[in-house]
């Protein structure tokens, strides 16, 4: 069974940073692409970034490109999104999501998870 438990989100003050983990289990984590995507309140999923099994290919949204890095450790199945000059339009639930078998593309399966609230206000 594919579980994705993601953590390390709060409040924090515009400026601020935080790094956001997900923890996976019940499938090749190294095989697959992963993705992190964001829900804001009474909006849709935005897709924020997206990262190969192997770490070759990283790609991110316009909004959040050159203040989120993408990261994985294979070794212990666990991907990463480092969140730096957070602003108040990041706030969302964040989640991540599997994406496709070797290789890289935009696809990514409904998150799985419960997410984590990432809220950015003073």
């Amino acid at each position: 069974e594919v579980q994705l438990v993601e953590s390390g989100g709060g409040l924090v003050q515009p400026g601020g940073s935080l790094r956001l983990s997900c923890a996976a289990s019940g499938f090749t984590f190294s095989a697959y692409a992963m993705h992190w995507v964001r829900q804001a309140p009474g909006k849709g999923l935005e897709w924020v970034s997206g990262m190969d099994g192997i770490g070759s290919t990283t790609t991110y949204a316009d909004s959040v490109k050159g203040r989120f890095t993408i990261s994985r450790n294979n070794a212990r199945d666990t991907l990463y999104l480092r969140m730096n000059s957070l602003k108040p339009e990041d706030t969302a639930m964040y989640y991540c999501a599997k994406g496709a078998k070797y290789g890289y593309s935009d696809y990514y399966s409904p998150p799985q998870g419960q997410g984590t609230q990432v809220t950015v206000s003073t």
